[in-house]
């Protein structure tokens, strides 16, 4: 009998730990447009709305310019805004076009890539948002072109303390 409890335990937490895991972003070590290293982690403490785009996406064109908004009306909040593009480095240059055409008014990384966001259970279409809390956690993720509503309310469910039903987990936008 002990044996088999144990070895329940055992199966238990061996999957739980995928799922745990699944609630985090990847830890994904990119640079700043100046070249400074930036990790994930270091967003500890705050909300965040991590989004991923890349220059040759049509929908990340409109959504990036709504998220630059939305930056800008939560910034007194404690709410960071970030993006990672996940051009290839050949492309950099087409990156500071865009973010020169657009205007983004928010934090720009690069360096990420499509494999990364796929081994870490993001999927693979782009552009694809997602609400960390505090903690980092995932509370949110919006694959497709996010609307204003799919920000708006797990950003105010966090920022009210969590209170009333929590956002969907995943939205689907394509």
């Amino acid at each position: 009998m002990k044996l088999t409890l144990r070895a329940l335990a055992a199966l238990l937490f061996c999957c739980l730990i995928p799922v745990a895991q699944a609630k985090r972003p990847p830890n994904l070590s990119l640079k700043d447009l100046k070249g400074n290293k930036q990790s994930i982690s270091s967003l500890r403490g705050s909300i965040v709305v991590l989004n991923f785009w890349a220059t040759w996406c049509g929908p990340c064109r409109e959504e990036l310019p709504l998220l630059s908004r939305l930056s800008q009306e939560y910034s007194a909040k404690k709410v960071r805004f970030v993006a990672a593009s996940v051009d290839v480095a050949k492309d950099r240059p087409k990156v500071d076009e865009f973010l020169n055409r657009y205007t983004i008014a928010f934090d720009v990384w690069v360096g990420a890539d499509m494999d990364t966001l796929e081994d870490a259970g993001l999927g693979n279409v782009l552009p694809i948002t997602l609400i960390l809390d505090e903690q980092g956690e995932i509370v949110a993720r919006v694959q497709g072109q996010a609307r204003e509503e799919d920000v708006r309310k797990p950003l105010e469910w966090l920022l009210s303390g969590r209170n009333g039903p929590a956002p969907p987990a995943l939205t689907k936008r394509y």
